[in-house]
């Protein structure tokens, strides 16, 4: 059975040209992650090292999580009080899917160190904007709409073992700059050490904070993020706090994200999903009509896999984004237009009717831990699907269907959803 550590510690941030190192310790266990920039990439500013050192501290809990240490050194590292709201945030609700699956509720744990972060005030060009882009239907989308708006770059991670083939071609295809940073886990973090919890943490926060570094290191103001309205639904309640895989693409940790960089900033620098109050099905109605993107972009995450031996070459057609990401696009795409792009038929498989039913939320009591649209989308998403002539010799489509409660309409669903602080220059 693995033991809980005594002290996780914050050792150091270094800079290195356009390379950052994080130093953590675990116990005795000595950590190193390094992020290296490329291109122009300046990162010797007082703004982007104080905003690193932000992205330091929600990094670091990707090494903290391997030993769900009761006490937490911050140690030397500058961090004001929104800076530290965010950290403490992302380790009970960013970490909220581990401390479930591994049954630790974290509410022993105890922070301590830190010193005094300085606000910078700087000014900044918010005319132009870095996107953050994964190769999905909301990045690509959030890209569209912002063409001809803003002078927009696109922000690319890529693991240590090197670029994904679906991401960058997706990424060619918008015609756009890309700016990059390659990250390098400690590679004990990935060794299977029998010793060490394992499980999901805020990633989406790390690559915010990221991005914004990058932002700041080429001369732009602004992040835009393609972070949809149903990723603050949480997917179940636990130890009376909810748990939401998506915590860090939600509004909560947007208002988080925004209110610490403003913190160090000022409140000049943007940073927003541009997504924020529309729904997954929006956002496969604008997907479904750009079609030079469907025959490269990619949602499946066996295409993601860290090691580059593990990745998929195609769409799986059996993982529940695949079949969510079929189902959310099939109300505005002929069948055959679907089968063009997956390969194969993921809402017509029968093996699949319990993800299915998991999805649109029939006879489990969570939706699944994965980027997901909430129950209330894909049980509308379903009921059209299911009433289209061309899917009408899949039975399983109409039988799950009868069994659906949706408390909004097809249409209320392409309507903008609660609230947003989108800039007014980025919208059309």
């Amino acid at each position: 059975m693995r033991q809980r550590a005594q002290l996780f510690s914050y050792v150091g941030l270094e800079q290195h040209d356009q390379t950052l190192v994080a130093h953590y310790e675990l116990d005795d266990y000595r950590f190193i992650e390094s992020v290296t920039f490329e291109g122009a990439v300046t990162l010797d500013s007082s703004a982007v090292r104080a905003v690193a050192n932000l992205w330091y501290l929600v990094a670091g809990l990707s090494y903290y999580k391997a030993g769900a240490a009761y006490r937490i050194d911050l140690g030397a590292t500058c961090v004001g009080p929104n800076g530290r709201a965010l950290f403490e945030a992302a380790l009970h609700d960013g970490l909220g899917e581990f401390r479930y699956r591994n049954e630790l509720p974290l509410h022993d744990v105890t922070i301590e160190g830190g010193a005094a972060g300085e606000q910078l005030d700087g000014t900044f060009d918010t005319s132009r904007v870095l996107t953050p882009f994964g190769g999905g239907i909301d990045s690509v989308v959030t890209t569209h709409q912002l063409q001809g708006l803003v002078d927009q770059a696109l922000f690319v991670v890529s693991p240590e073992s090197g670029r994904f083939g679906p991401l960058e071609a997706t990424g060619a295809v918008t015609g756009l700059e890309v700016v990059r940073a390659t990250r390098s886990l400690d590679p004990q973090i990935l060794s299977g050490d029998p010793a060490l919890f394992t499980g999901h943490v805020p990633v989406t926060a790390m690559v915010s904070l990221l991005a914004a570094v990058a932002a700041l290191g080429t001369g732009r103001g602004g992040v835009a993020m393609s972070n949809e309205h149903s990723s603050s639904a949480p997917n179940l309640r636990w130890m009376n706090r909810a748990i939401n895989h998506q915590w860090s693409k939600s509004w909560v940790a947007e208002e988080l994200l925004r209110d610490a960089l403003n913190e160090i900033l000022g409140p000049q620098f943007e940073f927003a999903s541009y997504l924020r109050d529309r729904s997954e099905l929006w956002v496969a109605k604008v997907f479904s009509e750009l079609t030079s993107y469907h025959q490269v972009f990619r949602s499946c995450n066996r295409a993601f896999s860290q090691e580059r031996t593990n990745r998929a070459i195609d769409w799986c057609g059996e993982c529940d984004k695949c079949l969510f990401i079929n189902l959310i696009l099939a109300p505005f795409l002929s069948r055959p237009a679907l089968k063009a792009i997956f390969h194969s038929e993921p809402l017509a498989n029968p093996r699949l009717e319990s993800q299915l039913r998991a999805l649109v939320n029939v006879g489990l009591d969570h939706k699944p831990f994965e980027c997901v649209g909430d129950p209330d989308e894909s049980a509308v998403a379903l009921e059209r699907v299911s009433a289209m002539s061309e899917w009408s010799d899949v039975p399983h489509l109409a039988a799950t269907a009868r069994l659906v409660q949706s408390d909004r309409s097809f249409d209320q669903l392409l309507e903008p959803q609660g609230i947003s602080r989108v800039p007014a220059h980025w919208l059309r």
